[in-house]
């Protein structure tokens, strides 16, 4: 049997992710970056939070798990560093749950800004206690099997993954709230910043302008777009 492969952490520079962390605050900021990536990098719909009511923005730890073999991973926080966001693909599992409230609590203690899981999760209520936000396509009370068998692996840590249809990378960026989850390329996260932040600005001004009576046409001469 395959033995849990671990690679180490990519390094990302600190400014451009202190810049994202700058938009936090930005309304429907998964709509501004994906429209900043020109609709790509979009999760599916289904990966939705279920765990404390906050945004997730931080650069991806990935987790490769085995389709119809779902097994606890653990040895994730051996390299999870402040800030890293856990990012598993456990193959769209929805009725064995690889997440709960005890990889919450560890999280929590490493520092990890969130979590998102292509699969299940439970322990929602605990999340919640513990601020700590988790995105996944489903939630459910039906544990691995790794508490009865002990077996953890085989498992991919920091290797090229899929979770909602995206294709993530260790340090890619990612961006997530209550409407989605979206993931920015590293190699081009200092041109998406850059658009994201003139789309944010825009809409700021636009959403003053509609306060203020603006119509439709008054936006479209000054902006081009609605």
């Amino acid at each position: 049997m395959m033995n849990t492969t671990a690679n180490e952490p990519v390094a990302v520079n600190p400014e451009i992710l202190g810049k994202f962390h700058e938009l936090a605050d930005t309304m429907s900021l998964s709509c501004v970056i994906s429209d900043a990536l020109e609709r790509s990098g979009t999760m599916r719909h289904d990966i939705k939070p279920r765990g404390a009511d906050k945004k997730i923005i931080g650069t991806a730890l990935t987790v490769q798990l085995t389709a119809g073999d779902i097994v606890d991973c653990l040895e994730v926080f051996t390299i999870a560093r402040p800030g890293d966001v856990i990012v598993i693909d456990a193959f769209g599992e929805t009725e064995t749950s690889i997440w709960g409230g005890l990889m919450t609590g560890l999280s929590k203690n490493a520092g990890v800004a969130g979590a998102v899981i292509d699969g299940s999760c439970r322990d929602n209520d605990e999340a919640r206690f513990l601020d700590f936000p988790v995105s996944a396509k489903a939630s459910g009370p039906r544990q691995s099997h790794t508490a009865l068998s002990g077996r953890r692996e085989p498992i991919g840590i920091n290797v090229p993954i899929t979770c909602g249809g995206v294709l993530v990378n260790p340090g890619d960026l990612v961006v997530a709230d209550e409407i989605g989850v979206v993931v920015v390329p590293r190699a081009r996260m200092e041109t998406v910043y850059e658009r994201a932040k003139t789309i944010a600005d825009n809409e700021a001004s636009m959403r003053s302008m509609i306060l203020d009576g603006a119509t439709f046409q008054d936006l479209l001469a000054k902006y081009g777009r609605i």
